[in-house]
């Protein structure tokens, strides 16, 4: 017998996923940049908000959608 994830559970896991955490190199990757310039807009002021946990620095998903969505060309 199968049963149908209830929606409470579907919700929790679109939330899971929008709460994940990317690495500088992830975003480069999925924005086809090279590393230099992330680090270079950080400098800058004008990349996504990073956090610093322990020695790595990261970048929530929610975060990076939200700086990009920003950044959108009408």
């Amino acid at each position: 017998m199968t049963t149908t994830p209830e929606r409470s559970e579907t919700l929790e896991t679109l939330e899971t996923a929008e709460e994940q955490w990317l690495s500088p190199r992830d975003i480069c990757a999925e924005l086809h940049i090279p590393e230099q310039t992330f680090y270079q807009w950080r400098v800058k002021h004008i990349g996504p908000r990073a956090y610093r946990i322990g020695r790595h620095l990261r970048i929530s998903r929610s975060d990076f959608n939200s700086w990009l969505s920003s950044h959108a060309e009408d």
